[in-house]
C-alpha cells in the first residue's frame, strides 16, 4: 500500500490526526493494533479545553459534543469540610466542556468509517522502518498476511507503551520522568454528580475527585496507594471512603449506585524529547504523559495533532517544511507549561506519604492563600481552561 501519511493508533489522537488530514485532501491510514471494541471500552478522560472543541469543530465532528456536552464555567476546592467555588469564566473568560474521551472517540470513528478511509485494526507486529530517510515504511501482519505501507510520513499517535517511541534508539532522545507514590482509584456508575461542577477535594486521608459524563453518570476518584489493588475495594468500601473525603454537604447528597467500571490509575509525569525522528513525528502519550490532576492529557494530544496536522498539509501540498521543522520546539513549550500546571495542582491537592509537618503546614496555607486571592485563583482559571494554542 501507498499512503502520504501513515498513522500509528487509533486512539482520539490519531484518529483526529486522520480526520483532519482527509478534511485537506492528505491521503493516510491508521494502523492499530488492538480492536475498535477495546479502544472504545478504555475510560478516559472528559474534560475539553477550547483548543481541543476547535479542533473537533474544524474536523467536523462536534455536532454531538454540542447537543451533549456539559458546558462548565467553573470548579469547586474543598478543604477543611468547606467548598471554595473558581469561577474560570469570570476570571478568564473561558470555560471547559465535560463530553467524555469514549464520546470523542466514538465520533471519530464514525466519522471516518463514513468517509470510507482505511483503519487496519488488530494489526500485529507493527514495526517502522527508514524514517530517517525519504521512505519510510510500516510493516505489520493481519490474518497471518505481511503487510507494508509505504509512506512519506509516520505519525506516532499510539501511546506511551507504543511502538512508535520504542522504535527510536534511546541515544537519540532525552527522557523526563517523575512517578507518584500514588494512584487514582475511580468508579463510573450512572448515578447523577454529587454538584453541578467538578469537586476538587484535599482531605487528611488523601485527594478525592467528584466529575461527571453526563447528567446521569458519575465518575468518582479516590487517592491511594500505589500498591493498592481494584480487587480489593467493593462498591461499599469505595462510597464509604468518598463520603470521608468531602465536605459534610456533598457527602449527605452523595447518590450511590453499583459501579459499572472501577479501575486504578498509576499517576506519572513524563515528556520525551525531541518529538520528531526524521520522518516520524510522535504526538500525545507517546511523547509526554501527565497526571491527570490538571485535566490535560487530551487536551495536550489535540494541540500536537493541531500542530502536526498544518505542518503535513503544508509539506505535502506546498512542500514548505517550515511548520514541520518548528514540530518538536512549539509543541514541547506548551507541553512543558501543561506539565508544571499538572505537576502543581497534584502536589498541592494529594497527601505524600514522606510529608512532614512543615510540608503539610505549606500545602495548607497554599490552599488557604489560593481560595483568597483573585491573582492566584486567576492563574489557576488561566491554566485549568487551557493556555493560548
Amino acid at each position: 500500500m501507498r499512503t502520504q501519511v501513515a498513522i500509528i493508533g487509533a486512539g482520539p489522537a490519531g484518529l483526529l490526526l486522520g480526520q483532519l488530514l482527509t478534511k485537506t485532501g492528505i491521503d493516510n491510514i491508521i494502523v492499530e493494533q488492538r480492536s475498535p471494541e477495546y479502544v472504545l471500552g478504555r475510560i478516559r478522560a472528559g474534560i475539553l479545553e477550547s483548543v481541543t472543541v476547535d479542533a473537533l469543530e474544524r474536523a467536523g465532528v462536534a455536532a454531538r459534543l454540542h447537543e451533549e456536552g456539559l458546558v462548565h464555567d467553573g470548579i469547586e476546592l474543598s478543604f477543611d469540610s468547606q467548598r471554595h467555588r473558581i469561577d474560570l469564566h469570570a476570571l478568564v473568560g473561558r470555560s471547559v466542556t465535560v463530553y467524555g474521551q469514549t464520546e470523542v472517540t466514538r465520533d471519530l470513528m464514525a466519522a471516518r468509517q463514513e468517509a470510507g478511509i482505511t483503519t487496519v485494526y488488530e494489526a500485529q507486529d507493527v514495526s517502522l522502518h527508514d524514517f530517517d530517510g525519504a521512505r519510510p515504511v510500516v510493516r505489520y501482519r493481519k490474518g497471518g498476511v505481511a503487510h507494508e505501507i509505504r509512506c512519506d510520513y509516520i505519525a506516532g499517535c499510539d501511546g506511551f507503551h507504543g511502538v512508535s517511541r520504542q522504535s527510536v534508539p534511546l541515544t537519540a532522545t532525552q527522557l523526563f520522568e517523575r512517578v507518584y507514590p500514588f494512584g487514582w482509584l475511580g468508579i463510573l456508575s450512572d448515578t447523577p454528580p454529587v454538584a453541578d461542577e467538578l469537586i476538587y477535594a484535599s482531605h487528611e486521608r488523601g485527594f478525592a475527585l467528584c466529575s461527571m459524563r453526563s447528567r446521569t453518570r458519575s465518575r468518582y476518584y479516590v487517592q491511594v496507594p500505589s500498591s493498592e489493588r481494584v480487587e480489593d475495594w467493593s462498591d461499599d468500601r469505595f462510597w464509604d471512603e468518598l463520603r470521608c473525603r468531602l465536605d459534610p454537604q456533598s457527602a449527605q447528597s452523595l447518590v450511590t449506585g453499583p459501579s459499572i467500571e472501577k479501575s486504578i490509575a498509576p499517576l506519572r509525569s513524563f515528556v520525551c524529547e525531541p518529538m520528531r525522528f526524521g520522518n516520524l513525528f510522535l504526538a500525545g502519550d507517546a511523547a509526554h504523559i501527565v497526571p491527570p490532576t490538571g485535566a490535560k492529557g487530551l487536551n495536550l494530544a489535540a494541540s500536537d495533532v493541531l500542530t502536526l496536522a498544518d505542518g503535513l498539509v503544508a509539506a505535502c501540498r506546498h512542500d514548505d517544511k517550515r511548520e514541520l521543522d518548528a514540530y518538536s520546539a512549539r509543541c514541547l513549550r506548551r507541553i512543558w507549561k501543561a506539565e508544571r500546571f499538572s505537576w502543581w495542582l497534584t502536589s498541592l491537592m494529594h497527601r505524600f506519604p514522606d510529608a512532614d509537618p512543615f510540608a503539610l503546614r505549606m500545602q495548607r496555607a497554599e490552599l488557604d492563600y489560593l481560595v483568597g486571592s483573585e491573582a492566584a485563583c486567576r492563574a489557576l482559571a488561566e491554566n485549568y481552561v487551557g493556555l493560548p494554542y
